[in-house]
Order: C-alpha cells, then structure tokens, then sequence
C-alpha cells in the first residue's frame, strides 16, 4: 500500500479544533487499509509569527516542498492586526502558494439537497448546484509589481497595484479548466473585463485561442461584474467558471455564499505535474476564515476541512472511490438532520465539531 506524506498546518483561530477532525479522518482511511498517510504537523500565521517572528517558517516550508499535500486551516484575527505588514498571518499562505507554485486554485460550489433551503436565494434557484470556480492564484494584481504606496510632491499620498498577466499564465490557467470541464458538463465559462482592462483583453484572446482545442467543450466569455450578478440571479447556468486571481477571490466568495455557509465549502490549489513523475505539489483548505469569535468554543462546522481532504484524496492522490465514500458519507450526514450552528435553522438542535466529526466518522463506518 503506498503512503502519502501529509503536512497538517491548522493555523489560527477554528483552524486547530477542525484540523483535529479532519486528522480523525485521515486515521479512518488509515486503519481500513484504504491508504497509509504519515502527517506532521506545524505552525502559519499568527501562530507561527508569535513563534518565530514570522507567519511560515523555513522549516515548515522545507516540510511543505517534501509533503505530498499540505492540509491548511485558517489564518488571522484581530490579535495580530498591528504586525508589521509582510509578517502578517496571511503572509504565510501567500508565500506557500508562490513558493510551491499552485497556481490553479479549485473552488467548488456545491448545494447539498438537505441544505438547499439554508441559501439566501430560492430552493428552485438553488437545489442541485454543482459549479467550480478554477481561479489563477499566483499572478495578477496580488503580485503585480510596482505595488506600493508613495508620498507625492504635494503631500498626497498615492497607492499602485499593479494587474500583470503573462500569455504562458493565461494559458496554463486555462487548460486546467477545459479538462476539469471534460469530467463535467462541458461548459466554462472565462470572466474577465475586456471592455476596461488591457489584461483582461489578452485573457479573451488566450482563452479563445486554447478553446479551439476543446471543440467538445462550450466556452462562453463574460464579464466579471456580470457573473457576479448572474451568479445571483441564475446560479445554476454555470459549469466551470475560469478567471484571474482578483475576479477568482470574488466570485468564488459570492458562489460560496450561495450554498448557505462558507464552512460548508473546500477548496484545492494545485501546481504544474511534474515532468517525471506526474506528481503536483498542493495544498488543501477551507474557504471560511479563522473566525476568531468562535474560536476555542467547540462550535466551527468541520466539513470544509473535511471536505479539503477528500479533494486531496481526489486530486494528489488519485483515490478517487475513497473522495467518493467520503463526500457521501458528508451527504448522508447532513440528510440525517445533523447540524452545526452555522446552517441550522431556527429552533434546530446543534451538535459542535466534534459532534459533526463523530456524524462523519459513525457515517464512514455504515458506509465503509
């Protein structure tokens, strides 16, 4: 049986009490033989600055090169508000992300049956959804240089961020969403703003150009702001959804909401195969935050760190009955009635996290 390398960084905040769950899991698969994960575990973020001044460190980051997956928690909180700018928590995902090169970011929406009426939007507007977001994260007007504040003869001060996009970044983005769509439904759907941005006409043309290649493949271009509004109004339109990384942040935020929580979502970021062995460095995490006003009370929702797993037994480790078993076991749990906080409903009785991990894991059992 081959072993998988798990690096675990619960971060900040809920991050600690849902990466105990998810490790619950990975031991589940581990002792039904399903497959072998070794884990280590280490600090980011505010953890990792009031440790070593720093929000990764070179440690951590070398384990991080040497992992298979790295399973992310959640960074952040006000605790930390006053550090010095380029220590701040998020700096450490910032820099996993640029220095393991992930620069396909997976955002899926899903709405889970018994979930539908936890939405903001209409049960028939809703029921059924199934849209990823695939998200350029190592480019763009993040990492755009100049990016800098100055001081201007007359005392102002003036703010640049800089939106640079390379046709090779276009591109690469780009495939990885036509073939994600070739396991779909066969439709992407490329958001961008043509009509005001240069970067946004070179990303038109790049992402016509490589859908020529995928003749089975509907593509469609939209405008960012457009999408925003559609996702709202009629969400179920969308398959796959590609764009840069400011649009990405957005949409993806606005297309979780849609399914009622955002700890209810995973979300994958994933580099270039490597030529030789195929394999991808990746990095696995919820798409909610550190929420820091619930943190250290038992009470975060631990299926988006859950569900970050099943993506990295989907997508590095290509066990994809294992993913299967588990997003059903997810299902199954939520149709039983079983709540967190977060999406239950007035007057619904609550389990905490470690109530919703027992759930998945008793459910893994019946299925397993």
């Amino acid at each position: 049986m081959a072993s998988h390398n798990l690096l675990i960084l619960p971060g900040d905040g809920i991050g600690p009490e849902v990466a105990t769950q998810v490790e619950r899991v990975v031991d589940w698969f581990g002792k039904r033989g399903i497959a072998r994960f070794e884990t280590e575990r280490d600090l980011v973020g505010g953890s990792a600055y009031d440790a070593h001044g720093v929000a990764i460190s070179e440690d951590a980051m070398k384990r991080a090169h040497a992992a298979d997956a790295v399973l992310f928690g959640a960074v952040g909180g006000q605790k930390w508000a006053g550090v010095p700018y380029e220590h701040r928590p998020e700096a450490g995902l910032l820099r996993l992300r640029k220095d393991l090169k992930l620069f396909a970011n997976l955002r899926p929406a899903i709405c889970y049956p018994a979930l539908a009426d936890a939405s903001s939007l209409k049960r028939e507007n809703i029921e059924g959804l199934d849209i990823l977001i695939v998200r350029e994260l190592t480019g763009g007007v993040y990492f755009g240089e100049p990016k800098e504040i100055v001081t201007l003869e007359n005392g102002q001060k003036r703010a640049v961020d800089t939106q640079v996009y390379t046709t090779g970044e276009i591109d690469r983005i780009t495939r990885v969403a036509f073939d994600l769509a070739r396991t779909r439904r066969n439709k992407v759907s490329s958001a961008e703003k043509h009509n005001v941005m240069r970067s946004g006409v070179l990303w038109k043309q790049v992402v016509t150009e490589i859908g020529k290649e995928y003749p089975d493949v509907e593509l469609e271009h939209v405008l960012a702001d457009n999408c925003a509004m559609q996702l709202v109004r009629w969400p179920k339109q969308y398959d796959v959804i590609v764009c840069d990384n400011l649009f990405g942040d957005i949409l993806s935020d606005v297309a979780a909401m849609l399914t009622g929580s955002l700890g209810m979502l995973p979300s994958a970021s994933l580099g270039a195969p490597d030529e030789k062995t195929g394999a991808r460095k990746s990095l696995y995490e919820p798409v909610h935050g550190s929420a820091p006003d619930i943190a250290g009370k038992g009470l975060a929702n631990p299926i988006a760190m859950i569900g970050s797993f099943g993506m990295a037994l989907r997508y590095s480790f290509g066990l994809t009955e294992a993913a299967d078993l588990l997003d059903g076991a997810i299902a199954d749990v939520l149709a039983s009635g079983v709540r967190t906080r977060d999406i239950a409903g007035p007057g619904v009785n609550t389990v905490g996290t470690v109530g919703m991990g027992d759930a998945i894991i008793k459910a893994l059992d019946t299925r397993g």
